[in-house]
């Protein structure tokens, strides 16, 4: 395939491609992305969720999350710098949930999910510039309804919450 780089952002880039699959000319307009790490953080039975601000969609109810830094590698340090970020919280682990393609027909972009455990407040928030965020907790059970009901519709939130309560529902 050759690749023609179209644009280069801060968080992105948009290539496209040209080339044949199965005898076939194909043309593919793709974002680029590095890749980026959600994490399920609960205390006491509530989720850790920020409410975040997500243009062009107002504010939207997520759990933490990050792109991975140029030059950042590892998924899971990338859970544990964001969680102290976005929450002031830092995990003693990070469990890998499930990791999965939001976009997979135009997107490189994946996301590595996490559930964090031996949570301890340890500091203000460290956000971006353009970061506006605030930290809510909420039952996991409310968490779940909100999904269903449809208020809750962040991707990364939906498959890790749902992820979990299969997994510990299946293994209980």
């Amino acid at each position: 395939m050759k690749k023609k780089k179209i644009f280069e952002g801060k968080v992105l880039s948009l290539s496209l491609y040209d080339g044949i699959i199965e005898k076939r000319s194909v043309r593919r307009e793709i974002i680029e992305h590095r890749g980026a790490a959600a994490i399920l953080a609960m205390e006491n039975g509530k989720v850790i969720l920020v409410k975040q601000h997500r243009f062009p969609h107002g504010y939207v109810l997520e759990i933490p999350a990050g792109t991975m830094n140029k030059g950042e590698k590892d998924p899971k340090k990338c859970a544990f710098r964001e969680l102290k970020e976005e929450t002031g919280y830092e995990a003693k682990k990070m469990i890998p949930l499930i990791k999965y393609y939001p976009s997979i027909g135009y997107n490189t972009e994946l996301i590595h999910c996490y559930v964090a455990t031996g949570l301890k407040k340890s500091s203000d928030l460290k956000l971006d510039d353009d970061e506006i965020l605030s930290v809510i907790k909420i039952d996991f059970k409310k968490v779940l309804r909100m999904i269903l009901s449809g208020k809750i519709t962040d991707s990364k939130t939906i498959c890790a919450v749902l992820t979990y309560a299969i997994k510990k529902k299946m293994l209980a």
